[in-house]
């Protein structure tokens, strides 16, 4: 079984050069580094459990936000991937078609399965090889999209096969416009929305799932009758109404994306793909790039199957951006 390599891993890079957490710069997540802002959460939310008609007003709020229909059957979790490793469970063994490279960890965990896991290179090929495909849209690490009437009759192709098509929106907060959701409900189709990254509060821990009612039932029955907690809820609830905050945000990062790109382009690195919470740029030398920057407590992610390819998360400040410049340019090319 592969083993995966994620960002994110402070821990492990104090341990292994020292300083404190909070004096590094990490880069390596791709979560908003500025998060949204919380508020006092209610004592009730942490001593009684949650209740159904909380859990369904978050549903609605999130159908509201996510631009689903609002009758759109929904599985709650915590987070995308506690989705990502429960769905391969509710399908028999048999070929799933990736469209690659993409977030390693949709491929792990349906051969874990025991699913037959193959990486296609087009949504042609992912079609003719499987009957689930799996789409990651935006994709990460790269940025790729798919538009969402494409990735509708993918999905009606599909589910008049028995087949399914799973699309990861992690990062469509970003670009709304290329969400599938409007379509979730029909046969076929299953969209997974993660709350945290665009948020910026990726240890809340919820995610949401959009699809046919009898797999969302399954995926409910799967992850019991609590399947996040009340102070989940009532954030949750209170930050996907939050409209204006969200538009500030995308405007934010998108400013935050075009400076970093310009940075990197002006280091003379290769800019491969983006979304405004991530860049991914190129270099021969990305490896030394990366050893360099940990050891000036700047944490990146490197993809150890992609030895030319290293991803940058948004800096958020411009201190952190100065100072990802200064380190770099201290970097003997």
């Amino acid at each position: 079984m592969m083993t995966i390599f994620h960002g994110g891993r402070l821990d492990e890079a104090v341990a292994r050069h020292g300083g404190r957490a909070k004096e590094w710069l990490d880069l390596s997540t791709a979560i908003n580094p500025k998060a949204w802002p919380l508020d006092e959460v209610s004592i009730q939310n942490w001593q009684g459990l949650p209740q159904q008609s909380e859990m369904n007003s978050l549903v609605t709020a999130a159908r509201k936000t996510y631009g689903t229909a609002t009758d759109a059957p929904c599985s709650l979790a915590g987070g995308s991937q506690a989705h990502i490793q429960a769905l391969p469970y509710l399908f028999k063994p048999q070929p799933v078609a990736i469209l690659g490279f993409t977030y390693q960890e949709h491929g792990l965990c349906w051969q874990r399965a025991g699913h037959d896991v193959l990486v296609a290179d087009g949504l042609g090929s992912a079609e003719v090889s499987a009957r689930i495909v799996i789409v990651v849209n935006p994709n990460n690490p790269d940025g790729r999209t798919v538009l969402p009437d494409e990735l509708a009759g993918l999905a009606l192709r599909l589910a008049s096969k028995g087949g399914l098509l799973l699309v990861d929106e992690a990062f469509a907060d970003l670009m709304p416009e290329i969400s599938a959701a409007g379509h979730a409900g029909q046969p076929g189709l299953v969209v997974l929305r993660s709350f945290g990254k665009f948020y910026g509060l990726a240890g809340l821990r919820l995610g949401f799932a959009f699809g046919p009612e009898l797999l969302m039932e399954r995926l409910r029955d799967f992850h019991g009758p609590w399947p996040i907690s009340g102070p989940a809820i009532s954030v949750g609830s209170a930050a996907l109404a939050d409209t204006k905050w969200a538009r500030r945000a995308r405007t934010r990062l998108a400013t935050g994306r075009t400076e970093l790109e310009g940075l990197l382009q002006g280091m003379g690195l290769n800019i491969v793909g983006a979304t405004d919470l991530f860049v991914l740029a190129s270099h021969d030398r990305a490896a030394a790039i990366h050893d360099h920057l940990i050891r000036n407590q700047v944490l990146t992610r490197p993809f150890p199957g992609r030895q030319d390819w290293l991803r940058f998360g948004i800096p958020g400040t411009k201190h952190g951006m100065n100072r990802l410049k200064k380190v770099l340019s201290e970097f003997i090319w």
